[in-house]
């Protein structure tokens, strides 16, 4: 048996060498034999590290290879610092057993020639029959195209394994870094024939991989190569698709769980990411094809992919076209407090200033005046919800305006009576609410015939000089419970409904604040649909049974008809199994939704939390030095119409009609206290359509046969 080259020279080299390896650090310490060794050393070590730092296989062939230079220098190290040749010899020992184990193993020559060894006592195989000419065509799955040699096992395995689909295998390409990753360029074994048999069970089978790791592809037809149903892409990607399910990407993780089919998002494409550490909260845009339309949310869906809860207020999602933006707050912005400053509320040159900060983090803005003259005000909060703070709020804007503010309250009210101290006009009860709406009917009368500088009359307008008066804006607290009072109700709600149709032309805006708008409460269609379309609603803390109600009277779709607010912002506190367990109470509900709710801009509401008003510490802060008053003209056209005076004092004699003693035939249909005529014209009949609830028609009843 004949010994390879290879083999020879490796066998002579290790005798040769051996003496030479225990001889020089003895007889030659200093010998650059000695240096040379350990330089061969050394090498092998770097070549040890690359081996075990390669993701390609025949590591440990590598590291085989270089361990008799790494050996030798590591016997001449110990020679070297041995006396003499060592106890025993063991110099000469080490390096003859270093020559036995080389000649052993030879690890250069055998394992170069790894893919062309002899097998060992193999039989030689008998001769096939030859039942065709000597010059067959190669099999189909290994053309004769000089494929390399990754190709050419691909094809081997997939012969093997049958040729799933009718194909064959044109090209296979491994993924760098991925051993067991490739891509495979297929096509049909017979011409002319498309693929429709292969799926990814089949592919999945001939690789013994899950058929989520198999992604079949189109070929799309390219300059110089064929495409069609007559090709096939495959992607086999088992390393990839444990890594991205370990540790995927912020792209992989999006497709996966947000974007995928039946995902919170579907369709969406991930972006970016932005982290702003300020504010604390993270950021994630996404983009959903334009051939897909509006991107459908689930937010519940989505608030548990983010590990959060949806009503606890830290995921806000806007929609802008085609583009996602997620919002993920480290805690609820809607749980925060903003505190109220001068420069807040002081509003800009197109009457806007901040009112508070969206779920989003922008600051949402309310307005004085719109391009159709003052702006009206609507205000929606039960007992409790920051109504008054609200007002508060708007009441410094207008001020900080320059406007003429009045305030007139149901009832009797802390904050209120400290918001009327900043105010021109100040009152409570339904008396005093119909007289100030009596000279607000008035001023429009009297706005319209004041001349401008240039001697004409115009609609009120902040941006044309020469306005021979200021804006004005009345608020009205609790103002369906002022509506419904028996001896003034009617025309207070008549009043109202004319000053919201007509003030904003003169500079008047009334801005309403209560616990409903629904008008089977006693609001009046036309009145609900002038303040709507002349200001921005805000709506706080209104009880999730009456959220849709609520939203379709202001005019809100359905589809845009928001979910209720949670009860609280406050996460839920940890540990409830063990105070179960141990019999312990739950701590009490932090109640922070106190001035969190929405305000209608837009056709869809967008939840806020408003700024916070410190009362206690006081106002002065808030409010300009001055207090901006009705000209003398006004107050002397008032006067002139009886209607300028302490609005707080008892009903003057006539001032709601005739009284009784006046009647000499003592009719019994002589008009009562709140009809017939009234100063400043108009008719405070109560009007067919003011009756809108069984509570006010018995009301009726009753003051018509004086029940």
């Amino acid at each position: 048996m004949s010994v390879p080259r290879s083999v020879a020279l490796e066998r002579t080299l290790y005798t040769l060498a051996a003496p030479v390896l225990a001889a020089a650090p003895n007889l030659y310490p200093d010998s650059p034999v000695n240096t040379v060794v350990q330089l061969a050393g050394a090498a092998g070590v770097g070549g040890w590290v690359l081996a075990y730092k390669s993701d390609k296989p025949g590591a440990g062939r590598k590291i085989l290879r270089w361990s008799p230079l790494v050996t030798a220098a590591a016997i001449d190290v110990a020679a070297r610092h041995t006396i003499g040749w060592g106890p025993w010899c063991v110099d000469a020992l080490l390096a003859a057993g270093w020559a036995a184990a080389g000649l052993l193993v030879m690890p250069f020559s055998k394992h170069s020639r790894r893919n062309h060894r002899p097998a060992l006592a193999a039989p030689a195989p008998a001769p096939a029959p030859q039942l065709q000419p000597a010059a067959s065509e190669p099999s189909p799955a290994q053309p004769d195209d000089d494929a390399d040699p990754f190709t050419r096992q691909v094809r081997w395995l997939w012969q093997n394994r049958g040729l799933p689909g009718r194909t064959i295998v044109v090209k296979a390409t491994p993924h760098e870094g991925m051993p067991n990753d490739l891509s495979l360029l297929l096509r049909a074994s017979e011409a002319g024939r498309p693929i429709s048999g292969l799926t990814d069970a089949d592919v999945a089978a001939a690789f013994s991989v899950d058929v989520t790791d198999v992604h079949i592809e189109e070929v799309v037809r390219q300059y110089g190569r064929e495409g069609g149903p007559a090709w096939k892409h495959v992607h086999v990607t088992p390393d990839a698709n444990e890594r991205r399910r370990r540790a995927p990407t912020a792209r992989e993780w999006w497709a996966d769980r947000i974007g995928a089919a039946g995902g919170p998002v579907p369709g969406s494409e991930f972006v970016k990411e932005v982290r702003d550490k300020q504010r604390k909260v993270t950021h994630y845009i996404a983009q959903v094809p334009d051939e897909m339309g509006e991107p459908r949310v689930n937010l519940h869906a989505l608030a548990a992919t983010l590990k959060t809860k949806y009503d606890e207020g830290r995921l806000f999602v806007t929609v802008d076209g085609s583009q996602v933006l997620v919002s993920l707050w480290d805690s609820s912005p809607l749980a925060q407090v903003f505190p109220a400053t001068r420069e807040l509320l002081t509003p800009d040159k197109n009457g806007r200033w901040v009112t508070g900060y969206l779920g989003n983090g922008q600051p949402a803005r309310n307005r004085v005046y719109t391009d159709r003259g003052a702006a009206h005000g609507l205000f929606v909060a039960p007992s409790g919800g920051g109504k008054t703070q609200l007002m508060g709020l708007h009441v410094a804007a207008d001020a900080l305006f320059g406007a003429v503010v009045w305030l007139a309250a149901e009832a009797p009210d802390e904050k209120a009576a400290t918001l009327g101290g900043y105010t021109d006009r100040y009152g409570v009860g339904s008396l005093y609410m119909i007289r100030l709406l009596r000279a607000l009917d008035a001023l429009m009368e009297i706005r319209g015939e004041m001349p401008w500088e240039d001697g004409k009359v115009y609609d009120w307008d902040p941006g044309l000089p020469g306005c021979p008066y200021r804006m004005l804006s009345a608020y009205l607290d609790e103002f369906l419970s002022a509506a419904r009072n028996g001896d003034y109700g009617a025309e207070i709600m008549d009043l109202a409904e004319r000053v919201s149709v007509k003030g904003r032309k003169y500079g008047i805006g009334i801005k309403v604040a209560g616990q409903s708008i629904y008008v089977q409460d006693g609001f009046t269609q036309l009145l609900c649909e002038n303040l709507r379309e002349n200001c921005i609603p805000v709506v706080l803390k209104v009880a999730p049974k009456k959220v849709t109600n609520m939203f379709t009277a202001l005019g809100i779709s359905s589809e845009n008809i928001p979910d209720p607010l949670p009860r609280s912002f406050s996460p839920a506190e940890a540990g409830r199994i063990e105070r179960v367990m141990r019999g312990q109470p739950e701590p009490p509900a932090n109640s922070n939704t106190g001035g969190a709710g929405w305000i209608v801009e837009a056709k869809q509401p967008e939840v806020l939390r408003t700024l916070f008003m410190d009362f206690k510490a006081g106002l002065d802060d808030y409010f300009p030095d001055t207090i901006a008053t009705l000209t003398d003209h006004e107050i002397r056209e008032l006067q002139a119409r009886d209607l300028w005076f302490d609005w707080t004092e008892p009903p003057r004699p006539g001032e709601f009609g005739p009284e009784p003693g006046d009647d000499e035939d003592g009719d019994d249909d002589a008009p009562k206290k709140g009809g017939g005529k009234r100063r400043g014209g108009g008719n405070s009949a109560t009007r067919r359509d003011a009756v809108t609830s069984p509570r006010q028609a018995l009301e009726a009843i009753k003051n018509l046969t004086n029940a």
